[in-house]
């Protein structure tokens, strides 16, 4: 199958072509088996007409020329030609429109085609994307695809059912459905379709995109109406990978090491080595610190050495902290000694323009087989060692989030927020420029890592989406991963030769295949901290069914609304189950989904219902919406809560509960109170309990955990 493509193409590199013309289009079409309509070549007006007769009435012209693109702009495609007349006369004005459109072009002839159509218009293609390499694309086609932008991404290959879940991933799906009444689309087709564009584009690395726009679905099939195929002018290359187990082997020194020296130590407080020192003194890591200094023989009460050759133990971490200039001879004994990790906090390296001098770092690095974190970053932290290997403030609460970022700034957010919320971490890690160890890396230790249970990352770009997106899926199975991306709003502004190329704007791109990983993405930098904090407090669901219950009606309409928005399902409350409500409630509140119990109830209306929806194993996450009254206070409703709660947890009884608290101030004591004993709590807000079960939600799906 692909030695009839590969000639194709070495045939088209060998004349220098990057597009392939619609005839060697075509052959690749059947070499995959996706459909096309028949057609034939013409080389004189009288051929047409023949061809015509052949394929059957009507029948569409197109110019053949692999120097003209834009077909229709040269006046290059005539449609619904119906007579053997019509089609001579086609040929003819179309020979001439290209000659004047390109006296230079070569034209092969004109394409006859059968003229097909009807169904649902959609597009089926792929690209080349810089981060996640083979990207396969479906969404709404014809004339409309590039003002809707319908469209949705995966990386190619696909399976069957990320092929058929793409077609469920546009706004449009109903459409394809059948929507009022019109003939649904053949998923099936269209899944086969999608599966083979994709094996198309990973068997062979050196085709840059596909096209085939329009593609006409109707109920018993799907055919491509126009295929486009352009070559990439260079083969991309693989970034090279390495595997699990020499990730773990450098990893696991970085994280545990047993000494560590600290390259450019300092006595002078103000300086970032001084800073480094005193953090990993006050901060309790118990194994070996070695401060590296030529000028200096002690620092803070530590022998100093004038250089890691002279340092006399093992040592498997070196924090830099010397200018730009001098990290390449210190990295150079770094590697002599057999360092692990190099933690790089100077800047001055590709963030400022000098990519040859973080390119010397990095080639350095390699060749001892040092693995690199950084350069211009914060340093990290990993509590179960007690290690602050940072110059930033230290932080010793121990918990089970690791947090990384591409940015200072975001790291000492999350230090903030971690410090403000009590949000005990595993790490912190900032990863900079990234010119070696990345995301990849560090899910791959954190995935293992027992002290770990949720990872939290802020990223402005991927270096290896594939590498991330391998890891990542690994990881989702047992622990969420939450990402921050920056630079949503900022599109690819790069020259596309097709309809797919122009929609695959970068954050599209990111945001499908992000959620094809099983990634939950925050849309902003307090979600993904609100996340990190609260998804490990959270038992996972075991099913879909959502029930609200709120003491006052405005908030049940808001967090209704909020459910739908996060994608959850708000349940419908079968009748025994009503009717079991309904005793709890006042004859003025309304059972149903949300359950309103009404303003003025006391604490055991509160108790009686959360404590039936905790029980009936239909109900499968509960949201509360509290209203301050002087019958039921703050804290009395959070203890309540907390205690029932956590009776019913330890009788097997393990749903996620999360809370919306409207009220004066007295209510935020009652959230911190919740949030300390297990239960989301937010005060007022309906937004932000919900889009944080949401997110729980987002994870047990991708893991695979929801039952029903």
């Amino acid at each position: 199958m692909s030695n009839e493509v590969g000639e194709i193409l070495e045939k088209a590199k060998a004349e220098g072509r990057l597009a392939l013309t619609a005839p060697e289009g075509k052959r690749i079409c059947d070499a995959y088996g996706i459909a096309t309509p028949g057609e034939g070549v013409a080389t004189s007006a009288e051929q047409a007409a023949a061809l015509a007769g052949e394929i059957g009435f009507p029948v569409v012209l197109k110019i053949v020329s692999p120097d003209i693109l834009h077909k229709t702009e040269a006046g290059g495609v005539l449609v619904g030609l119906a007579t053997p007349d019509a089609v001579r006369s086609g040929y003819d004005q179309i020979m001439a429109a290209a000659r004047a459109y390109d006296a230079d072009a070569v034209i092969d002839g004109v394409q006859v085609q059968q003229m097909v159509g009807g169904g649902h218009e959609v597009i089926i293609g792929a690209v080349t994307d810089p981060t996640f390499g083979k990207v396969v694309a479906f969404g709404l086609g014809g004339v409309l695809v590039e003002v809707l932008k319908d469209v949705t991404f995966r990386l190619a290959p696909v399976s069957g059912d990320d092929a058929l879940g793409m077609l469920d991933d546009i706004k449009a799906a109903e459409v394809l459905r059948g929507a009022r009444g019109a003939e649904p689309a053949d998923r099936d087709a269209l899944a086969a379709m999608i599966e083979r564009v994709a094996a198309l584009v990973a068997d062979h690395p050196e085709i840059a995109e596909v096209d085939l726009n329009p593609v006409f679905a109707g109920p018993d099939g799907a055919v491509a109406a126009d295929v486009r195929i352009l070559l990439a002018a260079e083969t991309p290359e693989q970034p090279a990978r390495l595997t699990r187990e020499e990730i773990l082997a450098s990893m696991n020194r970085i994280f545990k090491p047993r000494a560590v020296a600290v390259i450019g130590a300092s006595a002078e407080t103000g300086k970032i080595g001084n800073s480094v020192m005193r953090n990993l003194i006050n901060g309790g890591y118990r194994g070996r610190i070695y401060p590296i200094n030529p000028k200096a023989t002690e620092i803070l009460g530590l022998p100093a050495y004038p250089n890691l050759a002279a340092v006399p133990g093992e040592v498997d971490v070196a924090v830099f902290a010397i200018p730009a200039q001098f990290v390449p001879g210190a990295l150079e004994d770094a590697g002599n000694k057999g360092v692990a990790g190099a933690i790089m906090i100077p800047s001055g390296f590709a963030e400022t323009g000098n990519v040859e001098g973080q390119q010397e770092i990095v080639e350095i690095a390699r060749r001892h087989g040092v693995r690199m974190l950084g350069p211009n970053i914060y340093g990290y932290y990993y509590t179960p060692e007690n290690l602050c290997a940072t110059f930033c403030t230290p932080y010793d609460v121990r918990g089970s989030v690791a947090l990384t970022s591409q940015s200072g700034g975001i790291g000492m957010a999350i230090l903030g927020f971690s410090r403000s919320t009590r949000m005990g971490v595993s790490a912190i890690v900032g990863v900079g420029n990234k010119a070696d160890v990345d995301e990849d890396d560090l899910l791959t230790f954190f995935e293992q890592d027992d002290n770990t249970r949720l990872v939290a990352m802020h990223l402005e770009d991927l270096k290896d989406g594939r590498g991330f997106v391998e890891a990542a899926r690994r990881m989702v199975k047992n622990k969420p991963v939450v990402v921050l991306k920056a630079g949503r709003t900022a599109m690819g502004a790069r020259a596309a030769g097709s309809h797919t190329g122009a929609l695959a704007g970068d954050d599209k791109v990111y945001d499908d295949i992000l959620r094809q990983a099983g990634v939950v993405r925050a849309p902003g930098l307090n979600e993904m901290l609100e996340y990190a904090r609260a998804l490990p407090l959270m038992p996972t669901p075991k099913g879909e069914n959502v029930v609200i219950i709120t003491g006052a009606g405005g908030s049940g309409v808001l967090l209704s609304d909020a459910c739908v928005d996060n994608g959850l399902t708000l349940m419908e409350i079968p009748p025994d189950l009503d009717e079991a409500f309904r005793a709890y409630i006042p004859p003025f509140g309304a059972a149903g989904n949300p359950i309103d119990i009404t303003g003025g109830e006391p604490p055991s209306t509160y108790e009686n219902t959360l404590r039936l929806g905790l029980t009936d194993p239909r109900i499968h996450a509960l949201v509360l919406g509290y209203w301050h009254t002087i019958v039921t206070p703050p804290m009395v409703f959070a203890e309540l809560v907390s205690k029932v709660v956590a009776e019913e947890r330890a009788r097997g009884n393990e749903k996620p509960v999360v809370a919306s608290l409207a009220g004066d101030v007295e209510v935020e004591e009652a959230c911190e109170y919740l949030f300390d004993h297990g239960v989301i709590a937010y005060p007022y807000t309906t937004e932000r309990p919900v889009a944080v079960l949401g997110a729980k939600y987002r994870w047990a799906r991708a893991a695979g955990l929801l039952s029903g």
